[in-house]
């Protein structure tokens, strides 16, 4: 398109592409404007589209701000310099624009409203109008609707297709209807640096404590979790987790190859698995020593020698394994033998072992089919335990399976909203009755979850307040214990106390100041192939 109709679309064109017979056409239309309204102030270098319905009763238009093809303008509206008003853009009622106010095509900012009292027809009663204030530097895009009564702050985004209902904060990133809180453009001065510093003064402490943890955690043969504890490849796996996070090396005490080795070996050529069990569905240890030695492997470079015999299950065969999991009585442990399964399926394709055709769609099939819509989760809640077991059953299970491979929620909204509701249940999420696992229950769903941007402020306030109480489970010297206010901390509650500081600082949009991201089992990607 070329000539004056692409200068009504695209006014950013007019500037510097115009002709002068354009540029003569532009100054003359602007002047009967200035002429039928004497009470309009147009700024310099400013473009009003021929086509533009501008029927204002008050205008004021800042220097080198332009009104596209097909906006309708009304009432009584300031706009300031270097805005930008797109095709078929409605702006009406009592509206006020900063500088450099960029808005979408096909949007609608409404600075009145009707009554709607019954009794009456709507056209037949009054309008009220409260306005809309919106600041400089914000960017609005296309089809959005900002309704009467609305303040936006500088800085802010309201994505596209947003309804915007309520008062924007400044230097905020708002979409959906009604637009919520996505993440911040700008954080907000008076949280930000405080936030971020204690982040990085706590990353600093966990390094330079680290050889400590290390070193009063190793034994002649491996790791134990803590002090009194036997040795068990389950720390030694913990070990290698927590050197690999702080430091991106093999923990001390061994090369590279010797912890392999240490690890690797351990497993049963006949079953794949580090227990002498049968099957990593029948014992909980055999399903641990696949979820913590299979990453540690991963971190160092390595992985398992021999297939998992669980994973030749057939499609039927797994769907039958899935429903006598005891999803009714216990959802944890049901939950931990999927981690443990989706794992195993995770590694054998990795090492490119045989997998029954349609075990991968068998179990995400089973997962996305029986989530319950009311929760989003598997399982029922019980009156002496609440939703624990069902959010702790929803995190075991998705963690393998959804998270590893990059496959969403069934009923995203409905987990946060379980979420949110357990985490007011003060039997497990009182403060001084919190553990890593409560907390790590909470943390990696809300993670999961995060994109959809449901409950958003809610989300943000929770993460807020557990991470700043994480913060302070830190001994010095010595880690982390399982449960914050306990005397014994160890690897186990070191490793998970990190992980849920990461997650928790990544729902604030501040996990870059803690220079670390979980790279093995709770990693925060898909796991590669």
């Amino acid at each position: 398109m070329t000539g004056p109709a692409a200068h009504d679309f695209s006014p950013w064109t007019f500037p510097g592409a115009a002709s002068p017979a354009e540029r003569r056409r532009q100054g003359a239309h602007l002047d009967e404007l200035r002429t039928a309204h004497p009470g309009w102030s147009l700024g310099d270098g400013v473009f009003v589209s021929e086509h533009a319905g501008v029927d204002a009763d008050d205008l004021t238009l800042g220097d080198r701000s332009y009104i596209a093809t097909g906006a309708y303008l009304t009432g009584s509206l300031r706009i300031g310099a270097d805005c930008s008003i797109n095709p078929y853009t409605v702006v009406r009622g009592d509206v006020h624009l900063g500088d450099a106010v960029r808005v979408g095509a096909h949007t609608s900012i409404i600075g009145f409203n009707h009554s709607f009292e019954p009794g009456v027809e709507v056209f037949r009663q009054p309008l009220t109008s409260r306005g809309v204030r919106i600041g400089s530097d914000v960017w609005i895009g296309s089809h959005v609707v900002v309704l009467d009564g609305v303040s936006v702050g500088d800085h802010a985004v309201l994505a596209a297709g947003a309804v915007v209902t309520k008062d924007v904060p400044a230097g905020a990133i708002v979409g959906g209807n009604p637009a919520r809180l996505l993440r911040w453009r700008v954080q907000p001065a008076s949280a930000a640096p405080s936030l971020h510093d204690d982040l990085r003064r706590f990353a600093d402490t966990a390094r330079a404590d680290l050889p400590a943890i290390l070193a009063a955690s190793a034994t002649d043969d491996g790791f134990r979790d803590r002090a009194g504890a036997a040795s068990s490849l389950r720390a030694l796996c913990d070990a290698v987790e927590l050197s690999d996070l702080l430091t991106a090396e093999p923990p001390p005490g061994g090369s590279r190859d010797e912890w392999v080795e240490r690890i690797a070996g351990q497993q049963r050529p006949h079953t794949g698995l580090m227990t002498d069990a049968a099957s990593l569905w029948d014992d909980p240890e055999a399903a641990y020593g696949v979820l913590s030695a299979g990453y540690a492997l991963d971190l160092l470079g390595a992985g398992f020698r021999h297939p998992f015999v669980d994973v030749a299950d057939d499609a039927a065969a797994v769907v039958a394994r899935l429903d006598d999991l005891p999803w009714t009585d216990d959802p944890w442990r049901a939950g931990h033998h999927v981690d443990a399964f989706g794992t195993a399926l995770r590694w054998s394709r990795r090492r490119g072992d045989p997998v029954a055709p349609g075990t991968a769609e068998a179990l995400f099939g089973w997962l996305a089919l029986r989530a319950d819509p009311g929760t989003g989760m598997w399982g029922s809640a019980r009156p002496d335990e609440g939703l624990r077991l069902v959010v702790n059953g929803f995190y075991r299970a998705s963690r393998g399976t959804l998270a590893q491979f990059g496959v969403a929620p069934a009923h995203p909204e409905a987990v946060i909203d379980t979420v949110l509701r357990h985490a007011r249940d003060d039997r497990w999420m009182r403060p001084d009755r919190r553990d890593a696992c409560t907390v790590l229950d909470i943390a990696h769903p809300l993670w999961l979850t995060r994109q959809t941007g449901y409950r958003r402020a809610e989300v943000r306030e929770l993460a807020g307040e557990l991470l700043r109480h994480a913060l302070t489970g830190w001994r010095e010297g010595a880690g982390a214990a399982f449960r914050l206010d306990a005397d014994d901390p160890g690897l186990q509650g070191t490793e998970m106390w990190l992980t849920i500081v990461w997650h928790l600082a990544d729902l604030l949009e501040a996990s870059d100041a803690l220079g670390f991201r979980p790279r093995g089992v709770h990693r925060p990607e898909p796991a590669p192939l």
